[in-house]
């Protein structure tokens, strides 16, 4: 029973990181600092340390000796080389998927897109709904469910965790006023569900192009300073 409830007590803290980590709550860079975080976390030093390997697998920290835990940094060329891996890795695993992708498999992305579909993207204090965050995560991980190859889907989802603290670390009303992802969402999921191989290949990498580009346009705009 310890043992089951200290999994538990990781997998809870692991998960509060992450979602402090997706929505600025830690700065890219910044330390993540043990003694500090036990205060932050109400959890013990053990808990922590076997948390915080779990966002380095995940690509949201980085662990060096004498340096310790810090949140990874941000760079438009360390985005413009994330969206690339993800468009070559995600094109991939979603044609295996729409290949393989049984009927329960359609259930489940029809499932996730409808609960995506109905989870606003801010909340009331127009912060990242981090519920949206779950939703969005849950929709692009099920569409490459179908692919039968685990270890490609956690490549995928890896790159696309990565990739997210952008989203989170950069929002702008330029990305909310000049694109509808409720219709990219809506297209990618039906041309999935019509096993329209080329057309979903083609909506998938549009839609992950069109935030990098998004993101990027807004980082010249303000003179090129630090994303984030």
């Amino acid at each position: 029973m310890t043992g089951a409830r200290s999994t538990t007590r990781v997998e809870d803290v692991y998960l509060r990181l992450r979602a402090d980590i997706l929505n600025g709550r830690h700065a890219p860079g910044s330390r993540l600092r043990v003694e500090a975080l036990k205060g932050d976390y109400d959890a013990s030093s053990g808990v922590l340390r076997e948390a915080l390997p779990r966002l380095v697998g995940q690509g949201l920290a980085t662990f060096a000796p004498q340096q310790g835990f810090r949140v990874i940094d941000v760079s438009p060329d360390t985005l413009q080389d994330l969206t690339e891996a993800r468009v070559v890795v995600e094109t991939y695993v979603v044609r295996e998927s729409l290949a393989h992708g049984s009927i329960e498999w359609e259930s489940d992305l029809l499932a996730a897109h409808h609960n995506l579909a109905r989870t606003t993207f801010a909340d009331e204090s127009d912060a990242i709904n981090e519920r949206w965050l779950t939703a969005h995560a849950r929709f692009h991980q099920v569409l490459l469910e179908g692919c039968p190859n685990q270890h490609l889907r956690a490549v995928a989802t890896q790159l696309r965790e990565s990739a997210e603290v952008y989203r989170c670390w950069a929002r702008t009303s330029s990305e909310d006023s000049h694109r509808d992802v409720v219709a990219e969402h809506r297209l990618i999921c039906e041309r999935a569900i019509e096993r329209d191989v080329p057309g979903t290949v083609e909506a998938l990498r549009d839609h992950i192009e069109l935030t990098t580009k998004l993101l990027l346009d807004d980082y010249r705009n303000r003179g090129g300073e630090e994303v984030g």
